[in-house]
Order: C-alpha cells, then sequence, then structure tokens
C-alpha cells in the first residue's frame, strides 16, 4: 500500500505538492515507473499535441479493422439446353431491276390473300434458302438469264 501511495505522490507536479522525503528513499525501485508516469501525466502543449496525434495514429493502425462478412456469390443461373443461339444479324443495302422488285410486291400480295402474312426480307431469306439447295448447273442456268447490272448505287441519288 505504501507504494502506491509513494507512486500517486511523485506522479504529481512538484509545483502543487512536494513528494515526502521519506516516501522517495523507501520506494527506489518504483523511481523509474515514476518518471514513465510523469511523463505521460505531462499536460498537452503545442510540442505533445503533435506527439498525440502521432500516438492516436499508431493506435488506430494497431487495432484491427472489423472483419467483412464474407461475400457470397450468387449460384448461376442455368441456360436450358433447349435454346439455340440467336444468329447475328447483317445489315445491307442492294440495287436491282424496277421490274424484279415489282416481283417482290406480287409475291407478298399473294402471300397476303392467301393469309400469310410476310416482310420483304423473308422474301429475300426464302429466295437465298431456296438457291442453297441448288446444284451448280442450275444455279448458272437462272444466273444466264438475269441481265448484268452496274455494281453501285444508281446515279442521281
Amino acid at each position: 500500500m505504501a507504494r502506491t501511495t509513494a507512486a500517486k505522490v511523485a506522479a504529481k507536479p512538484a509545483a502543487k505538492k512536494a513528494a515526502p522525503a521519506k516516501a522517495a528513499v523507501k520506494a527506489k525501485a518504483p523511481a523509474a515507473k515514476t518518471a514513465a508516469a510523469k511523463k505521460s501525466a505531462k499536460p498537452a502543449g503545442p510540442a505533445t499535441a503533435a506527439t498525440a496525434v502521432k500516438v492516436a495514429r499508431k493506435a488506430a493502425r494497431a487495432v484491427a479493422p472489423p472483419a467483412k462478412p464474407a461475400r457470397v456469390k450468387p449460384a448461376p443461373v442455368p441456360v436450358p439446353a433447349a435454346a439455340p443461339a440467336r444468329p447475328r444479324l447483317v445489315r445491307d443495302s442492294f440495287t436491282m431491276p424496277e421490274q424484279e422488285y415489282a416481283v417482290l410486291g406480287t409475291v407478298k400480295q399473294a402471300c397476303l390473300k392467301a393469309g400469310v402474312e410476310v416482310k420483304k426480307s423473308e422474301l429475300l431469306r426464302v429466295g437465298v434458302a431456296l438457291l442453297g439447295r441448288l446444284d451448280v448447273a442450275d444455279l448458272r442456268a437462272v444466273l444466264a438469264s438475269l441481265p448484268q447490272l452496274k455494281t453501285g448505287r444508281p446515279p442521281g441519288e
């Protein structure tokens, strides 16, 4: 009990109260403790404010941040196996004689009378599908019957 009282008395500033001589003589071992206590008990002045900030920063770094909860990835959505991949669409433009273009309109009107709604692009795709089924000899005969056209845009447009 005497040691703790001597340490408390020695820790107080000398201006307020002087430590008794007997307590200082009896407690030589805690003198090192009292010096450390005096350093930490100093009032914060302009010189120690910077050190106090440094000490606070070190303490903040020493404390481990709270552990973040493990992020759970959602399960991947299963893709139906029966769904085929969508084909990539290509946009193109071309030139054709008016008589052949009129044939597209005539075929479209015939389909509408039959109750089949069809677009011009669908008619062109049907023609391409039919061309794919032709053998080379038949394809040459059809190509020979077509008039030759200049490639590119028609003049005046």
